[in-house]
């Protein structure tokens, strides 16, 4: 978080300190302690891939070629990762020369690292991936919050950050990015900033200008230092229409004519749900049953009450967070929030889709907010939640715990194995490896769900082939795919999902996406060989133009995926 305004910390009133502190209380991390995966198989593993590779997690991406582009901020001084010799060393005003790396590639098959050179400060920014697999990440802090950088992946040395120094219209300091149909990308708002704009810049219908003012944004912030709508959450609908959530409101929004489509309920309760109050969201897997225009439900889980932020950041009182999700159809007539309790209450933890059509709620805390110092009792169990079981009592499954405490600034993303890369922990103003009880985390893990498991290896389908041209799959088009099977079990069906990766801060998978498509013909071609027809996305509002990890699921094992590009 950044430094407070005094003044508006004064204006806080006292009364309200006193009622928090007479209505809420810190929970014991023994709460969740006791909890024990149920069923056990389901437990899943952990596995710590580097205790140290140099640089806190801030931000992570996965890329088309299974490398993951790892950064953190430019202002914590010197990072534990050097750039190599010869590399120009980072130079700002009134400070040392910083020869370290605030970015590196994580090659997921080596198990290597490599220092990248970023040169304006990254800080709490945002971003997303063009059709063409480069990373398109924006804003950040300072020099950096009008910037735009660019990373193509590539299968050399050769590859870094490419910066545009103003290629931004307004300064975008925890904004949110969304890739869209058309291939351009909308960055929405940012602190005090009511805007939202495009990369590559554009206008909208009527207009000249290239940054639009959002009255939502404005009405949606907090009073005091609380904000409440930071990093708020977009999701593109098939409709082609923006879902945007932000403190506790919502709206169906036409960015292409700066309008409110429609505004839906206030999601029930006293929590807030966006930075500091940082939950999370996502759009539930779009189910492409013989449909063109899929039903689309979004979800949101976790938070903080109103003044929470306050409490913890000025009285060093931890109010408990939410143990609340809000389910909205949003494709619905007359779209209502449904509500669920989770296992615990739980700030700051990422929602991962997997390829199984559930998701996994993992990192974060259960009393405090987001912030430096903000914080107390780590959650160290992830929660796997599955959306489609008809009994909401048997939805959460509490998984197997972590060793390590995954606060403020840590990250996770979903991988092309069906694993989750877990890493950062920085709830400090600089790197702080003597801090207690949460120091900086500089590891890597890796949670590996129940269905890595060997036991499920005759279950899990290898895939051969994608019979499309350069494995592209055009809008509406039929195509094939043939697998491997051990142990076909017809009485499971076979799925496909498309999942698109994230980019991930701040416990938000900006443009995290899953299309389970329609498989319309299973083939067996020899004893072990099978062979499906699938259609594939029918538009780009369904699924938009770039690249996806290509799942094939038999009996809820999913297959290690392959990369597809969808245009």
């Amino acid at each position: 978080m950044a430094s407070k305004n005094p003044s508006l910390l004064i204006l806080f009133p006292i009364f309200s300190v006193l009622i928090g502190l007479s209505l809420y209380s810190v929970r014991s991390s023994s709460a969740v302690e006791i909890l024990k995966p149920s069923p056990a198989w389901m437990g899943g593993k952990w596995n710590l891939l580097h205790s140290s590779i140099g640089v806190s997690a801030m931000h992570m991406q996965l890329l088309k070629n299974d490398k993951v582009i790892i950064f953190d901020r430019m202002d914590t001084g010197p990072s534990n990762l050097s750039l190599p010799i010869g590399e120009s060393c980072v130079l700002k005003r009134k400070k040392p020369a910083d020869c370290t790396a605030h970015s590196l590639l994580y090659d997921l098959i080596s198990g290597t690292v490599r220092p990248l050179l970023v040169k304006t400060d990254t800080w709490c920014s945002s971003g997303a991936v063009f059709p063409d697999g480069t990373l398109v990440q924006t804003g950040g802090y300072h020099d950096g919050d009008r910037v735009v950088r660019k990373f193509t992946p590539c299968d050399d040395e050769t590859c870094d950050w490419k910066e545009l120094r103003w290629g931004l219209e307004n300064r975008r300091w925890y904004a949110t990015n969304q890739l869209l149909p058309d291939g351009r990308v909308i960055i929405m708002g940012g602190r005090q900033v009511y805007t939202y704009e495009f990369f590559p810049k554009s206008s909208v219908k009527g207009s000249s200008s290239s940054s639009y003012y959002m009255s939502f944004l404005r009405e949606t912030t907090d009073r005091y230092a609380d904000e409440n709508n930071l990093y708020p959450f977009l999701h593109l609908m098939p409709d082609g229409n923006l879902f945007v959530f932000a403190n506790k409101r919502s709206i169906l929004f036409d960015y292409k004519r700066n309008r409110v489509v429609k505004e839906f309920p206030v999601i029930p309760g006293k929590f807030k749900r966006n930075y500091p109050s940082t939950g999370s969201s996502v759009l539930l897997p779009l189910r492409l049953n013989g449909t063109d225009f899929p039903e689309a439900e979004v979800m949101v889980c976790g938070g903080a009450p109103e003044g929470a932020f306050n409490m913890s950041d000025t009285f060093h009182v931890f109010i408990s967070a939410s143990n609340t999700c809000g389910r909205l159809r949003v494709t619905d007539p007359k779209p209502q929030w449904v509500m669920e309790e989770m296992p615990m209450p739980r700030i700051m933890s990422d929602m991962i889709l997997l390829p199984t059509g559930d998701l996994i709620l993992i990192n974060g805390a259960m009393n405090g907010t987001a912030g430096w110092e903000d914080a107390m009792n780590p959650v160290y169990h992830p929660v796997l939640y599955r959306p489609n079981d008809p009994r909401p009592e048997r939805r959460f499954v509490v998984l197997n715990p972590s060793m390590i405490p995954r606060m403020y600034h840590s990250t996770a993303i979903l991988l092309s194995d069906g694993s989750i890369l877990v890493g950062g922990s920085n709830p400090h103003q600089k790197y702080n490896f003597t801090a207690r009880p949460f120091p900086t985390e500089l590891s890597l893990e890796a949670y590996r769900p129940y269905y890595m498991y060997p036991r499920f290896s005759p279950q899990r389908p290898s895939i051969l082939s994608v019979e499309s041209e350069e494995m592209s799959i055009s809008y509406g088009q039929t195509f094939w795919a043939t697998f491997v099977l051990n142990m076909y079990r017809p009485e499971s069906g076979i799925s496909v999902a498309l999942i698109a990766p994230s980019f991930t801060t701040h416990s938000l998978a900006m443009n995290q996406r899953m299309v389970i498509l329609e498989v319309t013909g299973l083939e067996q071609l020899s004893i072990l060989t099978y062979k499906i027809t699938v259609n594939g996305p029918p538009t780009a509002t369904v699924a938009p133009p770039g690249y996806y990890m290509f799942f094939v699921v038999h009996a809820g094992i999913p297959s290690h995926a392959v990369w597809v590009k969808i245009q």
